[in-house]
């Protein structure tokens, strides 16, 4: 089935997401639409699946213009999408989440479970899923429950296919696995709408690729432009992709982290017995798939989340039991993974949230009077050091870009002696050119002297930043590594296979090492 967007037009109030974009996909193609979070890349096919309505622009599938008040009407129109974040019920089974929506009844209205397993039967064998009917989801891997959610689709006949991100909660090996089933789908004549912002992915299954840069298509390129080429077409200017970085140098060991455990509020352990050591001047970085515990490890270090169990010292001093102001105070700088909630006060200025932990010592206020002239100064200091994109220290910070409210984060952390600096997810919806400024500055503080953590679920941020790689799985470490593992190794271990098996796994079978 051929697709065409034309004029495609969506606004927000006065933000506009969508600004009249042309796209067309070919029957039997993997079209990559590349571009930052934020390029209005998912708000693009959330107009195609009927999510949205679009303010302008028509859609044509085979030539003729269709109109879709809902999902539904996509649906039937022959069009299926895979969202970022799965939309499946974790308690019902792979043949009852197939058939949801469109059950197929036997007589007296019973549930025809048997119609949908032998169904989901049928598409798995024709691609090779190795698919239970009757599993039940929450039990099943992310990667396994990704091929539900395509079998989903395909059971009521997609011809197009639209996966937004589909990679953000993969290993490497299950990245590559999807890419096959990509290509077997291209091949037996599905149409695929790839979402990405990832480089390496897209030059590795497209066919063509689109890129979008603040809601415009700014042109098309080839699976065989180089990444510089398309990095630049994203960003709208020259980036620069590697760090070349320096040989750490690390000094003594200042901070010891010793059988750490952190349970949920449900009572589950979510963080199990974790220990590891980090020097002067090196930077340790956390890999593993989104929801391995990582969250939790950096909110105990921080003094959010009370372990049950285990130790965490910085020069000696044991951090277990302070609050977080007690564990700033102590000489640890953190950035948290979600800036807008936990980072930021969004209605605040921007030099007021360059103080927001430090507005309690002398050099900011005194008396319960605050020092506006230094906090002024320290703002204008930290906006030009930080290359904060800003119309002034006055400005709302929520009104800051992305990347640029991520500078607000690191410049306020970074802006006083630490002992310690922990960053989780520290360029999440950040741009490509921003990324490489804000990796420069937390290599310079390793530089500095500073042992760093970084909790990262992007494998290319966890190898170029590592001076080693602690790999995290459902809340254990399975391994500490070089910062030069190969790739293949590092997802086995992000599945939970030790060091020395997934060393020879990969040795025995190589993959493309995506």
């Amino acid at each position: 089935m051929k697709l065409e967007l034309r004029g495609i037009t969506k606004s927000f109030g006065p933000l506009v997401a969508n600004d009249h974009i042309d796209l067309v996909v070919e029957p039997g193609q993997i079209h990559a639409l590349l571009g930052e979070n934020g390029a209005g890349k998912s708000t693009l096919m959330n107009v195609l699946f009927g999510l949205y309505s679009a303010d302008e622009g028509e859609i044509l599938l085979d030539d003729e213009e269709r109109t879709f008040e809902g999902p539904g009407d996509a649906l039937a129109a022959g069009i299926g999408m895979v969202h970022q974040h799965f939309m499946l019920v974790p308690v019902f089974t792979v043949a009852e989440n197939v058939m949801l929506g469109h059950e197929a009844t036997k007589s007296a209205g019973l549930l025809d479970l048997e119609a949908a397993r032998t169904r989901v039967r049928e598409l798995a064998a024709r691609f090779g899923f190795e698919l239970d009917p009757d599993a039940v989801v929450e039990d099943l891997p992310v990667g396994v429950q990704q091929r539900v959610e395509i079998v989903k689709a395909l059971a009521r006949d997609a011809k197009v296919l639209i996966l937004d991100e589909p990679t953000a909660v993969l290993t490497p090996q299950e990245t590559d696995e999807l890419i096959g089933i990509m290509r077997q789908l291209r091949d037996a004549g599905t149409s695929i709408v790839f979402i990405t912002h990832k480089l390496r992915e897209v030059r590795a299954v497209a066919d063509v690729i689109t890129v979008i840069r603040r809601g415009r298509v700014v042109g098309s390129a080839s699976p065989d432009a180089a990444e510089t080429e398309l990095a630049s077409m994203m960003v709208g200017r020259a980036v620069s992709l590697s760090l070349g970085k320096a040989p750490a140098q690390p000094g003594d060991t200042t901070f010891e982290v010793r059988n750490l455990t952190v349970l949920d509020a449900a009572g589950s352990v979510v963080l199990d017995d974790v220990s590891f050591d980090l020097a002067r001047g090196e930077i340790l970085t956390v890999a593993g798939v989104q929801g391995n515990g990582q969250t939790e490890l950096a909110e105990a270090l921080l003094g959010l989340t009370p372990p049950i169990a285990g130790s965490v010292r910085l020069e000696g001093r044991d951090l277990v039991g302070l609050s977080p102001r007690e564990v700033l105070d102590a000489g640890v700088g953190f950035v948290p993974e979600d800036r807008s909630v936990d980072g930021l006060v969004g209605d605040f200025t921007v030099e007021e949230n360059l103080v927001l932990d430090l507005v309690h010592t002398p050099a900011y206020s005194r008396g319960g009077a605050l020092n506006l002239g230094a906090i002024r100064r320290n703002a204008e200091h930290r906006i030009d050091e930080f290359d904060i994109r800003t119309q002034g220290p006055a400005q709302a910070a929520g009104r800051l870009s992305g990347g640029n409210q991520q500078k607000v984060v690191l410049a306020r952390e970074l802006s006083r002696p630490l002992k310690l600096f922990v960053a989780s997810q520290p360029t999440r919806g950040v741009d490509v050119g921003s990324i490489e400024f804000l990796h420069r500055r937390i290599v310079a503080e390793r530089d500095n002297g500073t042992p760093v953590l970084i909790v990262s679920t992007e494998l290319d941020e966890v190898v170029e930043l590592a001076d080693r790689i602690a790999v995290m799985y459902r809340g254990r470490i399975v391994g500490i590594v070089p910062a030069d593992t190969p790739r293949d190794v590092l997802g086995l271990m992000m599945a939970g296979v030790p060091q020395s098996e997934a060393e020879q796994q990969a040795a025995e079978h190589p993959t493309a090492g995506l």
